[in-house]
């Protein structure tokens, strides 16, 4: 199992009510997106922080790394923004490079940082529901919310069937390292190209022996799952409306000031 299956059903909060979950995190989530409010990205993505580690005691190592691989990301996906090239300097920095000068403007920096404060508050709300709420769940939600059937069952195949493919890759790294399978590029390369084509064969074998596996139990085009339901409480409820209200509040304050 990856490690956010087993952080998830490990949450604290795993044993609460999956739709709130759910709605709390999108409402969040599209709050935040269609304000583009830095304010309300920096405060959400500290608040859901706190919530993921503190309150459904994920731990902070495994938190940081999960942040930092959007993080990077959207990094060097954002420094085409804040980089130009340019006849003439802009008003943030300038280095000339013969007749041109690799410049930058205060706004493109601050539309930079709005940008990638926005997108990680996007995360941490994605990360937060990830974290507490397991894949069966979600998809009951969704199953409720009459998301198309053919949709749940390809997304819980591929969630499933990432572990194996995990598992195979994770084995096979450690075979090459312990024959110097990457003891330097051009093995490094070769190695890969490889663990590439190994995995391609045995996922194809795994899944028909996947297939006859569902077909010896009876599988009609439906995969069931048994899910619990566990009732919502009020005061969460509560909780999560007055949270959505006051990033409302603060979003609208931010623009009058």
């Amino acid at each position: 199992m990856i490690i956010v299956d087993k952080l998830c059903y490990s949450s604290k909060l795993r044993y609460m009510n999956a739709e709130e979950k759910f709605a709390f995190s999108i409402i969040t989530l599209l709050i935040c997106v269609i304000s583009r409010s830095l304010i309300c990205a920096l405060f959400l993505l500290l608040a859901m922080g706190i919530l993921t580690v503190k309150i459904a005691g994920t731990p902070l190592r495994y938190y940081r790394k999960l942040m930092l691989i959007p993080l990077t990301f959207l990094i060097l996906s954002t420094i085409a923004i804040v980089i130009n090239f340019s006849h003439t300097p802009l008003d943030a920095f300038a280095i000339p490079v013969g007749s041109i000068y690799i410049t930058g403007s205060w706004q493109g920096i601050l539309k930079a940082t709005q940008l990638i404060a926005t997108a990680m508050a996007a995360v941490s709300c994605l990360y937060f529901l990830s974290l507490t709420t397991p894949m069966t769940d979600i998809l009951e939600v969704l199953r409720k919310c009459h998301c198309p059937l053919i949709f749940l069952e390809l997304m819980l195949l591929i969630y499933r069937f990432l572990f194996v493919l995990l598992d195979i890759a994770d084995a096979i790294n450690i075979s090459q390292h312990s024959r110097l399978g990457n003891k330097d590029l051009k093995t490094a390369y070769h190695s890969f190209s490889n663990m590439v084509s190994v995995l391609f064969v045995r996922s194809i074998k795994k899944s028909n022996a996947l297939f006859d596996a569902m077909e010896s139990r009876c599988y009609d085009g439906t995969i069931r799952v048994l899910s619990q339901n566990y009732p919502p409480r009020k005061k969460e409820i509560i909780l999560m409306v007055l949270f959505d209200l006051f990033l409302i509040i603060l979003i609208i304050g931010g623009k009058l000031i």
